[in-house]
């Protein structure tokens, strides 16, 4: 049995899976005790574990025992048994690492033995899937064996109520997606009543296509935008202008690094056109970012591959699944542009209000674990990341598919009509055939020429996902033909219909490689599931993207020395080889790239622990006036040394402006006077100052009543730490967008951020102080008082910065300070809206 596993998966990981085997025989002994137990008995072990862990027993010493129970359970409620190699998963699972389990191996099935052990705690258990359709698939199969055990399981799927989300986060197990669970936790951070947040701590995540959410979705952080009021008519202006623009004369390209830029003529063209003298003057910084982005939506977002036009509105296709991403927008403006290039109405961008990446946010887990067919190609990133090592769990039954050596044609066309042969080939010999696409566009032109050849097929791409599972359903069955893009119908089983596995099992042709070896083996297994026969063949071109972009000019000179024709393809295992090594390099490349947007997102996370510990102090604690104190002599102590510098003698200081600034901000009752300052050393002034504002403090507090104090304090602390932090994440999204600049300065971009992005944070807090004491002291406190969320904000990705969306609040009467001089019809300075007169200055 060693040596097939080492053939099959590997020496270490046969090593490690070995070790688990002592494991799987302990829950296989326990089979025949769990059969003779009744329903009731069986249920009632549930209770029984529970009472067990409060005692002190880990999860571990219950392990054999509760998976045996979960498969017995099964058995009953479901009539599926896991298999040996299930409970491996299974193991792999609940020790937090990652279990690699080829497609139809029964993933779904393992996870209800790490979810059911670790439910146990009662600590919540989430289940994250790539989509909401698999999330209410398996919430809904898998749940009658947890109602069977005596636990509850809830889905959090979008648009759901709080009440309702919340509930689903109060059940033992829950089930959602990704996106879903991390903007539940920005959402939470943004709420105003500690009563208003869904979830508990975060305890145990299980990741359903691990791969698929913390590599593919890693370079798109989750974003909670509102709108920013920014003009439409420079996006426009700025589309008429690229339209003129030539290649080569006006602007370059680069294909491998997808990037296009203005030359010194194309410079010289727009000044003229927008009468300017000099594009790169920092007046026309807005102007330049619009040409260039307006640039990168015509030649280099490509229209029914990068994106689709769907009901008048621009929808973002994604480049791993092929699905159509509604809602979320390219962000830094591109959306936009690319809007006005297909001549649709042009939405207002948005303003950055809370944003997490999949990473930080996963990370935040006290256990995570995750199981996909297809993540070996990535064991650096998971453990380097996430802490995660992948283990290869062998297939139940050995897998027989054929994988044929790619075909490489000279170009596009000769390839296409290879392809097209035969899939009518194989059309006409009743062998189903599941044809794997890139991009949208290329879906639809292998369609267009199968019907010109009159054979019937299922198109499956981000056009048409609504009819999804019953298309991969019928994919399996005798003269099938589908066409599908990456990884759509990820996470369902293709079964074979009568008779296919004489005829060879299901075909999957790829039509060309993908950037990630990872996505072409998620291709390859759909086909030969649990020992059934498949086959898989790749065709590509040296005109395809890839090939392009690494290396075809050496392969195209070596076809004409070869004297060979355009339709005689090569089939080499070198090749084959060359292109892996290609695609190795794209994945290093696009690690690289998560790598560095985690190192950017560290730099916020440290930030965002602080004030959402802070805010969540806010809305628990019954007395924030320690708080409130500790910010009031924090904001005079700092006044007081900018006015008191080391560096001057006392005769310079300037005790005037010093004791001016105390009066207009933290004195409410009383006046500070200059002489009462007058030969004293910092430290005393500073003792001096609380003192009075401390009195003051107290008779504002006789004043309003103590109740009354405490929720002023509350309303002030919030809605001053949620307007400032707004602010400073959509200053370090500026930062962050142009500090790669540095680097000709010979300085490091991340370096400069961290530097820059602390004294922008320290300045932030310093703020936060200054605002509060200066509230909390001169505000006029109103009987209406109401906490007041920040903003209704959208939650998009940041590559999807988000559709219009104005806060969704009404005019609010926030507190205003004492002593403003206002004329009667100005507007009245509490934010309502109506003029003093009408407002504050009729209670005068």
């Amino acid at each position: 049995m060693i040596g097939l596993l080492k053939k099959v998966i590997g020496d270490s990981d046969a090593r490690h899976l070995k070790k688990l085997d002592r494991l799987v025989e302990q829950i296989e002994s326990r089979a025949d005790e769990m059969k003779q137990l009744s329903d009731e008995s069986l249920s009632a072990k549930t209770e029984e574990f529970k009472k067990r862990y409060q005692d002190g027993e880990k999860l571990d010493d219950l392990l054999p025992e509760a998976f045996a129970v979960v498969r017995e359970a099964s058995t009953r409620v479901l009539g599926m048994t896991h298999f040996r190699v299930q409970l491996i998963g299974g193991i792999v699972l609940h020790r937090g690492d990652i279990s690699e389990m080829k497609t139809g191996e029964g993933k779904t099935l393992v996870a209800t033995l790490p979810v059911y052990l670790n439910a146990l705690t009662g600590k919540g258990v989430h289940v994250v899937t790539v989509n909401d359709y698999l999330a209410r698939r398996d919430a809904e199969d898998m749940g009658k064996l947890y109602q069977f055990l005596g636990m509850t399981t809830g889905l959090n799927s979008g648009g759901m109520s709080k009440d309702a989300k919340r509930e689903a986060y109060a059940a033992d197990i829950t089930y959602g997606t990704n996106n879903e669970f991390g903007f539940d936790y920005l959402r939470d951070n943004m709420v105003t009543y500690k009563n208003q947040m869904v979830q508990r701590d975060l305890h145990f995540a299980i990741v359903d296509e691990v791969d698929s959410i913390l590599i593919d979705e890693a370079r798109t952080p989750l974003i909670i935008s509102g709108a920013a009021n920014r003009t439409s008519e420079l996006y426009s202006a700025a589309n008429s202008f690229v339209r003129m623009l030539k290649e080569d004369d006006d602007y370059t390209m680069d294909e491998k690094a997808k990037s296009v830029q203005l030359t010194e003529n194309g410079v010289s063209k727009a000044e003229r056109v927008f009468n300017i003298d000099n594009l790169f003057d920092s007046d026309h910084v807005q102007l330049n970012h619009h040409i260039n982005q307006a640039l990168k939506a015509h030649k280099v977002m490509i229209r029914d591959e990068d994106y689709v036009v769907d009901d008048g509105q621009v929808a973002i296709v994604d480049q791993f699944t092929g699905r159509l991403m509604k809602g979320r927008r390219f962000s830094d403006g591109l959306h936009q542009a690319i809007e006005a290039k297909e001549g649709v109405k042009i939405k207002r961008e948005s303003m950055t209000m809370a944003s997490i990446t999949f990473q930080n946010y996963f990370r935040m887990y006290e256990k995570l674990s995750g199981m996909t067919g297809t993540a070996k190609t990535e064991e650096e990133e998971f453990r380097n990341i996430y802490n995660m090592n992948v283990y290869s769990v062998p297939t139940n039954e050995e897998i027989i598919r054929e994988d044929q050596s790619d075909l490489i044609y000279k170009t596009l066309e000769s390839k296409q009509r290879a392809i097209i042969d035969k899939i009518e080939e194989l059309y006409k010999k009743g062998q189903p055939v599941l044809v794997g696409t890139v991009s949208v566009d290329n879906s639809e032109l292998i369609s267009k020429l199968l019907k010109k050849r009159k054979v019937p097929h299922n198109v499956l791409n981000a056009k048409n996902h609504a009819r999804e599972a019953e298309i991969i359903e019928q994919a399996g069955q005798k003269q099938a033909v589908t066409i599908a893009t990456n990884m759509a119908g990820r996470g369902t089983d293709i079964k074979l219909g009568d008779g296919v596995a004489d005829l060879g099992g299901l075909f999957v042709l790829g039509t060309e490689r993908h950037e990630s070896r990872r996505i072409d083996n998620q291709l390859r297994g759909r086909s030969g599931r649990q020992g059934d026969p498949g086959q898989s063949l790749f065709y590509l071109s040296l005109e395809d993207p890839l090939m392009r972009r690494f290396g075809s000019e050496n392969m195209s000179r070596m076809m004409e020395r070869l004297g060979m024709e355009e339709d005689q393809p090569i089939e080499s295992r070198i090749i084959t080889k060359a292109v892996e090594q290609a695609q190795k390099r794209v994945e290093g490349n696009n690690f690289d790239a998560r790598k560095q947007l985690l190192q950017y997102d560290d730099v916020m996370r440290e930030q965002r622990d602080v004030i959402y510990e802070q805010r969540n102090e806010v809305l628990v604690s019954e007395n924030l006036r320690p708080v409130v104190e500790d910010m009031l002599e924090s904001t005079v102590a700092r006044v007081v040394n900018s006015y008191t510098p080391e560096e001057e003698v006392p005769e310079d200081w300037n005790l005037d402006g010093l004791v001016e600034y105390m009066n207009l901000t933290v004195m409410a009752h009383q006046e500070l006077k200059k002489e009462e300052l007058d030969g004293m050393e910092p430290e005393e002034m500073i003792e001096t100052i609380m003192d009075k504002v401390l009195e003051d403090y107290n008779r504002r507090e006789e004043e309003f009543t103590p109740e009354k104090m405490r929720e002023f304090e509350r309303v002030i602390l919030l809605r001053t730490v949620d307007q400032k932090w707004t602010s400073h994440i959509d200053q370090m999204d500026q930062l962050r967008q142009g500090i790669h600049l540095r680097a000709y300065a010979q300085n490091d971009p991340l370096r400069e951020y961290k530097f820059e992005g602390y004294e922008m944070f320290e300045t932030m807090i310093a703020s936060i102080e200054e605002e509060v004491s200066r509230y909390v002291m001169k505000a006029q406190i109103q009987s209406n008082m109401k906490r007041q969320q920040v903003a209704e904000g959208k939650a998009v990705h940041e590559q999807a910065q988000q559709q219009q969306q104005q806060a969704d609040a009404e005019p609010k009467a926030e507190p205003y300070v004492k002593g403003e001089t206002v004329g009667r019809n100005d507007p009245c300075p509490c934010g309502s809206g109506k003029k003093y007169k009408n407002c504050h200055g009729s209670e005068e």
